[in-house]
C-alpha cells in the first residue's frame, strides 16, 4: 500500500481548483497550484498546467510525488502519459481515456459499443454542412448540435426550431476554421443533473448527485456559459432515480472502461438528462465540473486525499464516501459581457471583508495589481458558496452573502436552486 502523499501539486487555475485546493489541505496535504490564482494559497503563476517539463522540474525541486489534475486541457494533452515512466503519479485519465471528453464523436460511440442509454445522433464533418440542414429540417430543428472537440463547455447549441439550428450551425462555421467533426442530437426534454464520480477502472463512488444552471440568464435563457451557479444534492434525484442511473449510465460506463485499451483513474463526470423514457446521458466530462466541485467538495465528508489515493492503488473497493448533511449551493460572480469574448476586466473587487465566516469563497478569475489591490481577471471571478439545512435556507444564504461583494459590471443569476421541483419524470423512471 502506497502512503498517503501530503505534498500535492494541483493543475488549473480557476474556482475548481481553488475548491479542490481547499479540500486538501483539509485533509492534511501542502497543495501547490500551479498556475492558480491570486485568491489561491500557493499559487505558482509562471508554470502553466500544459507545461509538463516545467512542471516535471517543480516536482523534484519540492518532493512532489502526486499530480491531481483540475481541468480538461493538461488531461487531452497527455498529462498522465507524460508521468507514466516517473515516480510521479498523476490522478487524472491518460491522453486516450480523456477522448471520452475531448471528442464528442468519439465519445458517443463509446456510449453505443457499450449500451450506455443516451440520445440517437449522427455524425457530421465541416464539408457536410448542407447534409446536416437536411437533418436538422427532417427533425423540425428539434436538434442539439455539439462541436467535436473541446470548447470549454460553450459548443453546444440547443435548438427549437430549424432557424436556429441553421444559425447554429453558422457560429459552428465561424467559430472553427478549416477541418472539423460535429454531431446533431436528437433534442431530448427533462432535467438535468450531474453525477460525478472516482473510478479506479474497477469501482466506481459516486458523490452527492448536483444541479448545474448553463444558460446565462434566469429560467434558463440566454447563451451557454461554462456555468452560472449548481447546489447538492438535488432533491427529486431519490434512491430509485439514482438506481435507474446506475443500472442505464453508470454500470455500463465502468463495464465500457473495463473492455478499452487504456486504463481510466480519476473523476468521471455523467452529464444527465431525466427524460420520460428514462435517464440518458447527454455527455462524459473527465474531471470535476465547475461549478459543481465548488458545492460537492464541501459537501464530501469523507477524506478526498484518500480517496484518490485508494484509486491510484486500485483499492476504491475498500472505502466508502460520506456526504455531509444539508444543501450546498454556490452562485458565480460573473464579468459584465460574459460570455461574449472581449469584455473589460481589472476592476477593483471590495466586501470579501464583510462575509460571514461560514461562508466559502472560490476564485475563479482574479490578480493583484503591483499594489496589492484584488481585481476581476476573467469572466467568472468568483463562487460563494454557503450552507444549509435544507435546499432554500442554503440559496437564501449565498444570495445574502453575494449582496455584500461588488466589483464593476458584476452579475449574478438570480435563480440558482430554484428551478419548480418536476414531477413528470418520476412516473417513467420509477
Amino acid at each position: 500500500m502506497t502512503p498517503t502523499p501530503t505534498n500535492i501539486v494541483l493543475l488549473g487555475a480557476g474556482a475548481r481548483e481553488h475548491a479542490l485546493a481547499w479540500k486538501l489541505t483539509r485533509d492534511g496535504a501542502t497543495v501547490h497550484v500551479l498556475p492558480g490564482n491570486a485568491g489561491i494559497p500557493g499559487s505558482h503563476p509562471a508554470i502553466s498546467a500544459t507545461d509538463f517539463p516545467a512542471i516535471q522540474q517543480f516536482c523534484q525541486e519540492k518532493d512532489v510525488q502526486l499530480i491531481v489534475v483540475g481541468p480538461e486541457a493538461p488531461l487531452a494533452a497527455g498529462v498522465a502519459d507524460y508521468f507514466q515512466d516517473s515516480d510521479i503519479r498523476v490522478f487524472g485519465p491518460s491522453r486516450a481515456g480523456a477522448t471520452l471528453e475531448s471528442s464528442k464523436v468519439w465519445s458517443k460511440d463509446f456510449m453505443r459499443r457499450h449500451g450506455v442509454a443516451t440520445a440517437k445522433s449522427w455524425k457530421f464533418r465541416s464539408d457536410q454542412l448542407n447534409e446536416a440542414r437536411a437533418k436538422a429540417a427532417e427533425l423540425d430543428g428539434q436538434v442539439v448540435v455539439k462541436y467535436d472537440g473541446l470548447a470549454a463547455g460553450k459548443g453546444v447549441y440547443v435548438c427549437s426550431s430549424t432557424e436556429e439550428a441553421e444559425e447554429a450551425l453558422r457560429s459552428l462555421q465561424a467559430e472553427h476554421t478549416g477541418w472539423f467533426s460535429f454531431l446533431l442530437e436528437e433534442k431530448l426534454t427533462g432535467p438535468e443533473i450531474s453525477i460525478i464520480g472516482i473510478t479506479d477502472g474497477n469501482r466506481i463512488r459516486l458523490l452527492s448527485p448536483s444541479q448545474d444552471h448553463k444558460q446565462l440568464l434566469a429560467h434558463d435563457q440566454g447563451p451557454n456559459t461554462g456555468g452560472m451557479g449548481a447546489y447538492c444534492p438535488v432533491p427529486f434525484c431519490d434512491d430509485n432515480v439514482l438506481a435507474a442511473i446506475r443500472q442505464d449510465i453508470v454500470d455500463p460506463t465502468l463495464r465500457g472502461l473495463q473492455t478499452e485499451p487504456f486504463s481510466f483513474r480519476g473523476f468521471i463526470y455523467f452529464g444527465i438528462m431525466l427524460t420520460p423514457q428514462g435517464p440518458k446521458l447527454l455527455e462524459y466530462n473527465v474531471r470535476l465540473g465547475d461549478p459543481e466541485a465548488e458545492v460537492l467538495l464541501p459537501a464530501l465528508d469523507t477524506s478526498l486525499l484518500d480517496l484518490i489515493t485508494a484509486t491510484l492503488d486500485g483499492r476504491l473497493a475498500e472505502t466508502v464516501v460520506r456526504q455531509r448533511p444539508g444543501a450546498y449551493v454556490g452562485v458565480v460572480l460573473a464579468s459584465g459581457g460574459y460570455p461574449a469574448s472581449g469584455f473589460p476586466v481589472g476592476f477593483p473587487i471590495t466586501g470579501l471583508d464583510q462575509l460571514h465566516p461560514g461562508t466559502l469563497v472560490f476564485h475563479g478569475a482574479t490578480k493583484r495589481t503591483a499594489e496589492g489591490q484584488l481585481v476581476t481577471n476573467g469572466g467568472r471571478v468568483l463562487v460563494l458558496v454557503a450552507h444549509g439545512h435544507d435546499l432554500e435556507e442554503a440559496v437564501a444564504r449565498v444570495y445574502r452573502e453575494a449582496e455584500k461583494v461588488q466589483f464593476e459590471g458584476m452579475y449574478i443569476r438570480p435563480d440558482i436552486g430554484q428551478r419548480p421541483e418536476p414531477t413528470e419524470i418520476f412516473s417513467a423512471v420509477r
